[in-house]
């Protein structure tokens, strides 16, 4: 079994599309190369037919990404495929990547299509957008509230048309992770030609089970991944890249998978995209939010002392950080505050530190954290020996 997942990067296009992150054409390809230095397989550099931004941008981003394949999405319409082979005319490693909608909701209200113009309209794209392109991903919106019927149908179709991805999204994020994986273990079981394809899977977060749906897809044989730095995309956004990637690989005892992603490249990728937007990551946010890494219990940051394993289940490094973050509040303990002291310079009596936790702790109840110059400012106003006070450099050191 192939134990490879393709990590398929659409943060440039999806991502963008989340309101408050729109990213201009210099924004996009530095990005786009910082996408390709973390490792991930795919970027969807965005939607041609959007713009003539858009299709600029596209077209940048074939010509300076060489080790990633750049992917352009487009409806199953001819002047969109049109747009996305041009946009794509520059790129080492193109993919052509056309949609269309198969929930009968989608078909009634927003295509006002029947089952079969929708099926002959997938065929006939993914056949024209072979003939310019050997990576043909075809998506079927709305996947997840489709009839698995008619989604056996189609993905047979377009697979013997020449598409060699074939993407099952959940777009609204409807899916719990019980029923998706049962649907794409459907798939993988009933699709015949399903040899001659990938199943990827495109999951939102609107019900918070991105990851976990995704997830659920991989253990039930999907092999391609489609996320985004942050987590960031339409409505609540898209499985978080970081989050997937660093399940996989934290969690190697029980899903024995590898990414080609460079982890260390995690945390800056994260801070880049923040950087751009304008937008910060939420502190709690697994893996690259300020707390991840951060303790302020009293417990906690007595057994991460002793050994970072007692409270992480990977390391700092292991996503691009230097260090874990000891924070000093009011439910810190006398352990964290001697070492946190210590990093400074002092090295106290238990009595002293006594005396130093207590007015720490009464400060911490006053603003919540205690940083490094308030516990400057406390050990300057004690009334402690030379000999625990920090030593002074000489002069010129």
């Amino acid at each position: 079994m192939d134990s490879h997942i393709t990590i398929f990067d659409t943060t440039l296009r999806d991502g963008e599309q989340s309101p408050g992150y729109s990213m201009n054409k210099q924004e996009k390809l530095r990005l786009a190369l910082q996408l390709e230095r973390l490792g991930v397989d795919v970027i969807e550099a965005g939607f041609p037919i959007a713009s003539d931004g858009d299709y600029e941008t596209v077209k940048e981003i074939g010509k300076i990404v060489k080790d990633c394949s750049v992917a352009a999405l487009c409806r199953t319409r001819q002047e969109d495929l049109d747009r996305a082979v041009s946009a794509l005319q520059h790129a080492v490693k193109p993919r052509v990547h056309t949609f269309i909608a198969t929930s009968d909701i989608h078909l009634k209200y927003k295509l006002q299509m029947s089952r079969s113009e929708v099926l002959d309209s997938a065929v006939e794209a993914v056949r024209f957008a072979r003939t310019h392109c050997d990576d043909v991903e075809f998506s079927a919106e709305d996947a997840s509230r489709s009839d698995p019927e008619f989604l056996i149908e189609i993905f047979t179709a377009v697979i013997d048309a020449g598409a060699t991805t074939i993407n099952v999204p959940d777009t609204v994020g409807y899916a719990l992770p019980w029923e998706y994986g049962e649907l794409i273990r459907t798939l993988k079981q009933r699709i015949p030609n399903i040899d001659q394809a990938v199943i990827s899977v495109h999951c939102h977060n609107d019900l918070g089970l991105a990851v976990a749906n995704s997830l659920m897809a991989i253990q039930n044989g999907a092999r391609q991944v489609e996320c985004t730095v942050n987590g960031i995309g339409e409505r609540a956004g898209n499985a978080s890249l970081e989050e997937v990637v660093m399940t996989l690989e934290t969690r190697k005892n029980s899903m024995n998978f590898t990414t080609s992603v460079n982890t260390t490249e995690i945390f800056p990728s994260s801070q880049l995209l923040a950087q751009i937007t304008g937008k910060n990551v939420q502190p709690n946010k697994a893996i690259v939010g300020d707390n991840a890494f951060a303790h302020e219990a009293g417990i906690h940051q007595h057994g991460v002392l002793k050994n970072p394993l007692t409270y992480e289940i990977m390391t700092p490094e292991s996503v691009g950080l230097t260090c874990n973050k000891i924070v000093i509040g009011k439910h810190s303990g006398r352990f964290a505050l001697c070492k946190k002291l210590e990093e400074l310079g002092y090295h106290l009596s238990k009595e002293h530190l006594d005396q130093a936790y207590r007015r720490v702790t009464r400060l911490a109840d006053e603003k919540k954290e205690v940083n490094d110059h308030d516990l400057i400012r406390i050990m300057a106003t004690e009334k402690f020996s030379a000999d625990q006070k920090p030593r002074q450099m000489a002069a010129g050191g």
